[in-house]
């Protein structure tokens, strides 16, 4: 046998006992003939001694043992010399006396340590990324993120929801990120794609009769990468039947709360219930759709105050629509023109054209627009926000989305610079009453905000003025993040088709695309409604990771590409031409 017990074990209640351990050298120590190494497997370390005086064998063998090398050893369990054990190790209060050794394999020198965390440049860490996740801090990331999904799986088994597995191979019926396409070798000049989502399959599922369904799921989009994103990726996939927007957010609460008190026993939660708030009052307020409220510094609307001021850039945007906002943060009056300056170049990011202030330093108002305002408008603009000395007041004008975006990314970077956001609280809310619609950035057409199989709020029921529409929709945030998104549906096949039309979707396009949801309704859906979280995004803030790739085995790099297994990579000619694709560029 290759061991009796792992590397993270053996206490002192197990002295004297002989024993076989295999693994990996972590750390090779040679102390004047004795020879120290730290032998790791996925469960810990422990000490092994070489002796010559208790094996003489054992330790030449050991003599040429290297980093990485894999063991096989037997030995004698002994307590370590009183004052020399390691407190930081659970098997630190023993070590283990060689007398038989096997090298089950050798190893190259590693392109980077094991043995200790350095910062290592990202491309060679995916390269090897077999050796990366030999790290401590990695083992632990995907050890936490498989007892994660785990508590999920039990979670809802006990609130008797049922797993079903969705296809990976389905129709393309694009519904906002681009698909990744797989051609068809049988059926020439016809694709399958990866499911961006299971929605429309969990939705089908309800109409089965499921009530209660939940699914880890792949999925995939074939779009540019960022911190949070991957081309691949998990979701937690939650539809149940029969029930209304509060019952799909009481248990999703549940379910957070459960994890974070058995995974995250350290954080304090900010607030239960968590707080609600629609996504109007979050933009307002916030300046993001995903609000962190673990500190408060909130934006104000003083439109109302210079609508008809002589500053035009004030003026002007409520009169062509838009608003005028301030935000106030206390104590920042001695931040030098360069402070401001970066945090107008973050605005600029978000589309505003500039960043106004008051500053509020030695009883006065400096600010070079001061001179565009009347003494009522500035004392107004004052009380309203309650800017004192000290103080610095930040405005945004133009459109409601801009502004908001704009002042709400000052005001997180302010947060961090002041040191407001702690650490040690996980701050949840819910937004909701999301708009129904938005416009495309790039062809400035009407869009799905989530995805066109979302629910209108009663009171806009009619579409009649899409524009303004709300949807029964709900995102759960967790620190300024947003960890899962989710909707009512809609159930009836007249509300889904209005939808589409709305949408400029030609009822030719929308059976091409969608015939098998609207066929399904026809044979009594039920009210439904779901939700879905980014489960690699939820694991990595529970981490304490930076990005999501720390909390993924083998994840793309940031161009979208599998360094480890160098894909995507070339096809032999012949598997091209079977699967009835011509490469055209190259």
């Amino acid at each position: 046998m290759y061991r009796t017990n792992t590397c993270g074990q053996l206490t002192a209640k197990d002295e004297g006992k002989t024993v076989t351990l295999s693994g990996w050298v972590h750390r090779r120590r040679d102390h004047g003939g004795v020879i120290f190494i730290d032998l790791r497997d996925r469960y810990g370390l422990t000490q092994i001694v070489f002796d010559p005086e208790f094996h003489k064998e054992s330790h030449a063998i050991a003599e040429g043992v290297r980093s990485e090398y894999v063991l096989k050893v037997t030995g004698e369990v002994r307590k370590r010399i009183e004052g020399q054990e390691n407190k930081n190790m659970e098997t630190g209060a023993i070590e283990v006396y060689i007398n038989e050794i096997e090298v089950l394999n050798e190893s190259k020198t590693p392109p980077f340590e094991i043995d200790q965390e350095k910062p290592v440049n990202e491309e060679l860490r995916l390269t090897y990324r077999y050796l990366d996740l030999r790290h401590d801090r990695l083992q632990n990331n995907m050890m936490l993120r498989h007892k994660m999904i785990k508590e999920i799986r039990d979670f809802m088994d006990k609130e008797e929801f049922i797993e079903l597995e969705t296809p990976i191979l389905i129709k393309g019926t694009p519904e906002g990120s681009r698909e990744y396409l797989v051609p068809s070798r049988i059926y020439p000049g016809r694709f399958f794609v990866l499911p961006q989502s299971p929605q429309q399959l969990k939705q089908l599922s309800m109409i089965a009769g499921f009530d209660k369904y939940f699914q880890i799921a792949r999925c995939f989009r074939d779009e540019d990468q960022r911190g949070d994103r991957q081309p691949e990726f998990t979701q937690f996939d939650m539809e149940m039947s029969f029930v209304n927007e509060e019952e799909v957010m009481k248990i999703n609460e549940d379910l957070l709360i459960d994890l974070s008190k058995k995974f995250a026993p350290d954080k304090k939660i900010l607030k239960t219930p968590f707080p609600v708030m629609t996504w109007k009052d979050a933009m307002e307020t916030y300046g993001s759709d995903k609000p962190d409220i673990r500190f408060e510094m909130k934006m104000v609307d003083v439109g109302d105050i210079v609508k008809d001021s002589e500053f035009g850039v004030f003026s002007g945007a409520v009169k062509d629509g838009g608003v005028v906002k301030a935000l106030k943060v206390e104590g920042i009056a001695d931040w030098s023109r360069g402070d401001i300056d970066k945090l107008e170049e973050i605005a600029k990011i978000y589309g505003a054209k500039g960043l106004a202030y008051f500053v509020y330093k030695e009883g006065e108002i400096k600010s070079p627009i001061t001179k565009f305002l009347s003494d009522e408008e500035i004392k107004a603009i004052t009380d309203k926000t309650g800017a004192k000395t000290g103080d610095i007041v930040f405005f945004g004008a133009d459109k409601f989305v801009t502004v908001c975006e704009s002042l709400g990314q000052v005001r997180l970077e302010c947060g961090k610079k002041l040191d407001l956001i702690d650490k040690n609280v996980f701050a949840y809310c819910w937004v909701n009453e999301f708009p129904m619609f938005e416009h495309d950035k790039e062809t400035g057409n009407l869009a799905a905000m989530h995805h066109p199989f979302t629910r209108p709020m009663e009171e806009d029921m009619d579409l009649s003025s899409p524009e303004t529409a709300r949807s029964v929709a709900f995102d759960i945030i967790l620190n300024g993040v947003e960890v899962g998104g989710g909707s009512m549906r809609i159930h009836e096949k007249d509300l889904q088709q209005k939808v589409f039309d709305t949408l400029k979707i030609s009822a030719e396009d929308a059976e091409m695309r969608f015939g098998h949801m609207l066929e399904a309704f026809n044979y009594g859906a039920p009210p439904h409604g779901g939700i879905a979280w980014g489960l690699d995004r939820l694991i990595m803030i529970f981490a304490g990771e930076p990005n999501i790739r720390e909390v993924i085995a083998f994840p793309k790099d940031q161009k979208a590409k599998d360094l480890t297994l160098g894909a995507p990579s070339a096809m032999p000619e012949k598997d091209v031409k079977e699967a009835n694709v011509k490469i055209i560029n190259t």
